[in-house]
């Protein structure tokens, strides 16, 4: 009786049949066959159906840190000649085998190489970088800059400036213009040291005191007194600076001495370590006055007390 009653239920609905209908079954039997001749390498994925699978070549068991890599460039190439083909075919198989350019590790032996004062090789090197497209920031291009001014090659010292002051016009770091007015000063090349300090007044960029300084001294030199005196009138030295004390900014009193008239920043570094003591009792003084928002001050707020004038025109 059971099996009549179900005979009849799935007469009248056939969608409660437990068997497969011919149409559905043939299909099976179909992708059966076709995975059976296909190839063995296709995996069969479960939401994507299949993908092949390629060897994995850019991933190796072997890691090497940047530091130990900048070692073996700077061991590569410092035992080569100076021949450009010699030095930039040495790099060229160095970075081989990288799959992306080891911009780190070139950086890293860079900065070797400044502390070792290899200049040509910091300005092969910085060129080779370059030549590739990488690395084009104002700190690899004024680190190619002071390698050239180090190693006498100022043509093209001068030529790099220009045409980066020429690019960037309106965006030039104050270290380049300080970078430069310093490589006229050492040389004596006064015509182009006032040139550049008035393309920094034109240009509404406050000099350093190390800039005023050595501008201040051309024109003692000169006998311009007065122009000497109008600019450290002009640009007095600031009352309060920001230095570092255990990794906390700190806004401490600056060491410059007007009454001697003595603005060189190497002598004031020279009695900051001979009065470091104090310096570090004031500066812990200080920091505990200053609030949680005068912490984060601008360093531009150092000149908020000193008047500043721009100046239109260049100085005789």
């Amino acid at each position: 009786m059971f099996v009549s009653t179900f005979k009849e239920l799935e007469l009248c609905y056939p969608m409660l049949s437990l068997g497969y209908s011919p149409a559905i079954f043939t299909e099976k039997l179909e992708s059966v066959e076709i995975f059976r001749n296909s190839n063995r390498n296709i995996v069969v994925c479960a939401a994507k159906g299949p993908r092949p699978r390629y060897p994995r070549v850019w991933k190796t068991n072997k890691k090497i840190g940047t530091i130990s890599k900048s070692l073996k460039l700077v061991e590569c190439i410092r035992g080569l000649s100076n021949v450009k083909e010699e030095v930039y075919g040495a790099l060229d198989s160095f970075i081989a085998w990288e799959v992306e350019f080891p911009l780190i590790t070139v950086k890293k032996a860079l900065k070797t190489l400044e502390n070792e004062k290899e200049w040509k090789r910091i300005i092969q090197v910085t060129k080779w970088m370059l030549s590739k497209g990488q690395g084009k920031t104002m700190g690899s291009y004024f680190s190619l800059l002071n390698a050239l001014a180090e190693d006498g090659r100022l043509d093209e010292a001068e030529e790099l400036w220009k045409k980066l002051f020429s690019q960037n016009l309106e965006s030039m770091p104050r270290i380049f213009f300080e970078k430069m007015i310093s490589i006229y000063y050492h040389r004596e090349m006064h015509e182009k040291m006032f040139e550049t300090f008035a393309d920094m007044e034109e240009l509404g960029i406050r000099p350093t005191m190390s800039i005023v300084s050595m501008i201040g001294d051309v024109f003692e030199k000169l006998g311009m007194l007065d122009k000497c005196r109008k600019l450290k009138k002009k640009y007095p030295p600031p009352k309060w600076e920001y230095r570092y004390f255990k990794g906390k900014r700190v806004k401490v009193r600056a060491k410059y001495l007007e009454e001697t008239g003595n603005t060189d920043l190497n002598k004031a570094d020279k009695e900051a370590e001979v009065n470091s003591s104090e310096s570090n009792e004031d500066a812990e003084v200080s920091f505990h006055e200053l609030s949680d928002e005068s912490s984060h001050i601008n360093v531009a707020e150092v000149y908020s007390t000193v008047p500043f004038e721009t100046v239109d025109s260049k100085i005789e």
